[in-house]
């Protein structure tokens, strides 16, 4: 199910008034290394690649690398602020200098390390405006995998820990025309987690 975006990710993200906002609030707020990220880009392809359907965004991720803010009050700091700035919105600022203890990891070097241990390949992709307001892509493993409507476990992570993800998280169900990678048929998965 390989979709061409017509103007491209970054146009897909711009072109929605609210992430456009959430892009913007972001970018003022000058955190270091930061992204929304996750379902964030994510959701906004698989809407794309569906018809264009439009999820609502249940949560904003912001990751930031703050090896400074090493209680992860800055962190809050910067959620409190955005979500004084776009109340209606379930904002989530995550200091990635601190989340490789809470996954029992070696210290992340900065945000793009950080997602090359996240259950799936999808997710590990954020967005920033750059000081021109251009939009600014981070993929460790490119975009081609989420383009294709593709589903791939990462192989740093426990596989039950991605199936679980797609299961509690309904994403076969929201996006149907998703495919699991590496094999998975539907029937597989379906028969396997039934009981779940």
């Amino acid at each position: 199910m390989n979709v061409t975006l017509e103007n491209g990710l970054p146009d897909l993200l711009t072109g929605d008034a609210v992430r456009l906002q959430a892009l913007k609030a972001v970018a003022q707020l000058g955190l270091p290394d930061a992204w929304l990220a996750a379902g964030f880009v994510r959701n906004r392809v698989w809407d794309a690649l569906h018809g264009d359907t439009a999820t609502p965004l249940n949560d904003l991720d912001v990751i930031v690398f703050d090896a400074e803010d090493r209680e992860g009050t800055r962190a809050r700091r910067a959620e409190a602020a955005l979500r004084e700035r776009l109340p209606g919105l379930a904002w989530q600022v995550r200091n990635q200098a601190l989340m490789h203890a809470r996954n029992g990891d070696r210290p992340y070097r900065d945000c793009a390390d950080a997602m090359t241990v996240w259950p799936e390949i999808e997710t590990a992709i954020g967005a920033r405006l750059d000081p021109q307001g251009q939009v600014e892509l981070l993929a460790p493993f490119g975009i081609d995998s989420l383009l294709a409507g593709r589903l791939t476990a990462n192989p740093k992570r426990p596989r039950e820990v991605f199936l679980g993800r797609v299961r509690s998280k309904r994403w076969l169900e929201i996006w149907p025309r998703l495919e699991l990678a590496d094999g998975w048929a539907d029937d597989d998965f379906n028969a396997q987690h039934s009981g779940l």
